[in-house]
């Protein structure tokens, strides 16, 4: 491959998202290199309580609790607001079950809920789901619509918590986990750069990569090891950020200092483990 690359497909999209800036250009380089914040269009309006509580809190973890606390009162996630009459417990969808799910298999279908989510409200849509997602008219893609739309996720406004998800964390990074930062260095293993698309060879060292449209890293480079003979190295936007650890009072993502951050085209710098 040339130092100056490829010229694939910069990946499937749409012209429509719900944070008011173009598609392509949130899932460009230019973003991740002038990154501004990005809202959802309402939540914050439509929530002015979860904002209030917010605001009240002195510490990041006081937030993470208080936000918790907000997502279990609206949409029936905690145990005891789950539990019926007759002591049946029904199948309540919430943003914690996809995170755990996600943490398992990000191929499976809580990966694809959250894909789905990203696809809807950045307008960028994933590039491999179980395997690569060429076009959105073959069978690999229609797997991954029939998973993404399950009626039984969501049928506890799921798109809506994630919602609140990503305006919260980005809240609370901004007033506490990551005040005065644009940018986190990140790191993930991969065992074959072919599988997220160089775009772009720069240098030996450096290349523009396709992510797919929600990614995994670790903020610890000795974890990704773990995950791939070569360790891409990415100032992620903290504008991208949608997960992080200690952003909630569970275990969830904490034991490999998981971050899930918005994907797209990144330059990254690769190394071998």
């Amino acid at each position: 491959m040339s130092e100056q690359g490829t010229q694939r497909k910069p990946g499937l999209g749409h012209s429509t998202n719900r944070v008011g800036r173009s598609s392509q250009w949130v899932a460009s380089c230019g973003f991740n290199a002038a990154p501004e914040a990005l809202h959802i269009h309402g939540v914050r309006e439509m929530n002015p309580a979860l904002f209030t509580m917010l605001a009240q809190a002195e510490t990041g973890a006081e937030a993470g609790a208080a936000f918790l606390s907000y997502m279990q009162a609206m949409f029936g996630i905690d145990p005891e607001q789950q539990t019926a009459p007759g002591g049946t417990r029904p199948f309540r969808s919430s943003f914690l079950r996809l995170l755990q799910g996600w943490s398992f298999d990000s191929n499976g279908p809580e990966g694809a809920v959250l894909k789905g989510w990203v696809e809807s409200r950045f307008g960028i849509a994933p590039c491999f789901h179980k395997e690569v997602l060429a076009c959105m008219s073959c069978s690999a893609w229609q797997v991954y619509t029939s998973e993404k739309m399950q009626s039984g996720f969501h049928a506890n406004a799921i798109w809506a918590q994630l919602d609140l998800l990503y305006e919260a964390a980005q809240w609370i990074a901004a007033r506490f986990a990551f005040a005065g930062q644009t940018h986190l260095t990140l790191y993930r293993g991969s065992n074959a750069l072919e599988d997220h698309a160089v775009l772009e060879r720069i240098g030996k060292r450096e290349a523009v990569i396709r992510l797919n449209n929600l990614v995994s890293f670790s903020s610890e480079r000795e974890v990704a090891d773990c995950f791939g003979d070569k360790i891409l190295t990415v100032a992620v936007p903290v504008a991208k950020v949608l997960s992080y650890p200690g952003l909630l009072p569970t275990r969830l993502l904490q034991g490999e200092r998981e971050f899930l951050a918005i994907g797209g085209a990144y330059r990254v710098r690769i190394d071998d483990v």
